[in-house]
């Protein structure tokens, strides 16, 4: 894990506009569907097995998922719930930067590389990697194949197909100290990018020298969290974006998460609200250690994905 421990209080209100700012024109940017995916060609004991398949009056096998598959459309205004999700050991169930670490010559970092990192600023220290990594020659295909390899965390592919198949009552958003590439890459390949309609994370990107390009998130003014990204600060902003736009609230909010920097934005939740925490990992932690009535929301701790299906069917069918 790589963030702080301590409980956030948020910065200066009057930096949030250049926030907002800089949000709309991440999130803008990621509305843009996910490139083909290049499916991996079938072996010849496979193709052999389909021809008998269709020879013997079978059906052919339908077409292979782009990673575009969508939820059924809805107004985004009408979506009574929000439901925010970490990335790293929440979504997937590794720290997708220590994975793309997979795709460095012996798979690892030079010592003087692992020791050039200093706490609330990891931003910064990933920015080095890539660029260690892109003058040793990686390309893109490698850090791609080493993000998409990342195993899903236990249950949460059920989950984000419940979700799927209830596009009237959840709208669905990513808040992430990773970044975009790393993100993007990962739900396209299992088909969940057009579930979520906001990535509120570090923008990365290739440049035209073939180095990913890692920049901030935003800047703050919270001493306590990474000086890259404050999550209490984009849960409440985009919060406040949304009731806006929409002309009311949400019902009820729902965070995700499994890390320290996950324990910050539950300060923004009330008591209609509901956070889940992947049991034993920090967030679970640092809440049984909060003190009472520092957390307002409901707290419901998961190690599948199915016990927080479990949970929002029941709220969603409380109409």
């Amino acid at each position: 894990m790589h963030f702080a421990l301590d409980v956030c209080v948020t910065g200066n209100p009057n930096g949030w506009p250049a926030i907002q700012e800089h949000v709309v024109d991440i999130t803008e940017k990621v509305a843009m569907p996910c490139p083909p995916h290049r499916p991996a060609p079938l072996s010849l004991h496979q193709k052999q097995r389909e021809q008998r398949r269709v020879g013997q009056g079978g059906r052919a096998p339908p077409p292979q998922s782009s990673g575009n598959m969508a939820a059924p459309a809805t107004s985004i205004g009408d979506k009574r719930f929000l439901i925010f999700f970490d990335f790293d050991e929440t979504i997937v169930d590794e720290n997708s930067d220590d994975a793309v670490v997979q795709a460095a010559p012996g798979r690892k970092l030079p010592t003087w590389l692992k020791d050039s990192f200093r706490p609330g600023h990891y931003n910064e220290h990933m920015q080095r990697v890539l660029g260690y990594m892109a003058e040793q020659g990686v390309q893109e295909d490698a850090i791609r194949s080493a993000i998409e390899k990342i195993p899903a965390s236990p249950g949460i592919l059920a989950l984000f197909q419940y979700l799927r198949a209830h596009p009237r009552d959840f709208e669905t958003v990513v808040v992430s100290d990773a970044n975009m590439y790393f993100i993007e890459t990962w739900l396209c390949r299992v088909g969940a990018r057009q579930l979520f309609q906001k990535i509120l994370t570090n923008p990365a990107a290739f440049d035209s020298s073939g180095r990913l390009v890692l920049r901030p998130h935003h800047s703050h003014n919270c001493a306590r969290c990474p000086e890259n990204m404050c999550k209490q600060v984009v849960v409440q902003d985009y919060l406040a974006q949304r009731a806006k736009e929409r002309g009311h609230p949400f019902q009820r909010v729902f965070y995700v998460g499994d890390g320290a920097n996950d324990f910050c934005p539950l300060l923004t939740l009330g008591p209609m609200d509901t956070v889940f925490p992947r049991r034993d990992y920090p967030i679970h932690k640092l809440i049984i250690e909060s003190q009472p009535m520092v957390i307002k929301p409901s707290v419901v701790p998961w190690i599948r994905g199915e016990d927080v299906v479990d949970h929002l069917k029941k709220l969603a069918e409380d109409r």
